[in-house]
């Protein structure tokens, strides 16, 4: 049997507060409407639910029974809302290792500064499920994404520490750090064609590689050397003094950071991540 669910809304409401007039100004209707709406749900079940007096109403056996259950009913439909409107609220980033660590992690606290109602859950590797409720920020080749997707171009330099910067004309031979991706498919990193746009390619160097960025950054620290890689993740470290980018030129890679199908991501709550997002990779 189909009923009106404003019939029952009203029923449940003059229910609990034990008064129609009650129920109108929780409901924002009036107390007629109220009356109207448990009279036609009366005609409906061919019951009676409420015994009316002159001054006040009272549930009847038979109104005790669905009140328990509309009660629990509604209940159940707001703690639901509830949930939803929380998850709505949780912002779901898969990414790479190095761009979670060195970029966004460092960064979370000012997107709360700005947004404190939202919470980021971040995880990380190289191989992502498809989830249109996560939001994917992948290191890719700009030529085999969508132009609208692409967050951010990367370009790469050499960087090290104030003291081993300060060593970089003197020295004969050099170690560099750089990556050898994970990812066979995605474009080499460009340190060959760097070497000559900075007329370097003669000098006398040992390229040891990880497959991973951060790793490099870490261990050129550990030993005063030198490492070749993205300006994006490096920038959080040459801000804090612990990296200095080097008087050389940046190269453009074919290499761009982007979220995959990201017209598919923009709920209220990524929407704002996004754009937090870009600002702050415009900054860098």
């Amino acid at each position: 049997m189909q009923v009106s669910l404003p019939a029952l809304k009203a029923f449940e409401s003059a229910a609990r507060l034990g008064s129609f007039k009650a129920a109108a100004a929780e409901l924002s209707i009036s107390p007629t409407a109220v009356s109207h709406h448990i009279n036609k749900l009366e005609q409906r079940l061919s019951v009676t639910l409420f015994m009316r007096t002159a001054r006040k109403v009272a549930l009847t056996e038979l109104g005790k029974e669905l009140a328990a259950a509309t009660s629990q009913g509604f209940q159940t439909i707001e703690t639901a809302i509830e949930k939803i409107a929380v998850k709505d609220k949780q912002i779901n980033v898969a990414t790479t290792s190095s761009f979670a660590a060195l970029v966004l992690i460092p960064a979370l606290q000012e997107f709360y500064t700005q947004y404190p109602e939202s919470n980021v859950n971040i995880t990380s590797g190289e191989s992502i499920e498809a989830n249109i409720f996560t939001l994917p920020i992948r290191l890719g080749e700009i030529d085999k994404q969508s132009s609208a997707d692409v967050i951010k171009l990367e370009q790469f330099n050499l960087f090290c520490s104030a003291h081993t910067a300060a060593q970089f004309n003197q020295t004969e031979q050099m170690t560099i750090y750089t990556t050898d991706w994970k990812n066979s498919s995605l474009p080499s990193v460009p340190l060959q064609a760097w070497l000559q746009l900075n007329g370097l390619q003669n000098k006398q160097i040992k390229v040891r590689r990880f497959d991973q960025e951060l790793f490099g950054i870490q261990q050129s620290l550990l030993e005063n050397a030198y490492v070749f890689c993205s300006r994006t993740l490096t920038q959080g470290y040459v801000k804090a003094g612990v990296l200095i980018e080097l008087n050389t030129q940046a190269i453009n890679s074919q290499l761009c950071y982007y979220i995959a199908n990201k017209e598919k991501h923009l709920s209220r709550h990524n929407f704002m991540f996004i754009e937090w997002l870009d600002k702050l990779l415009t900054e860098r």
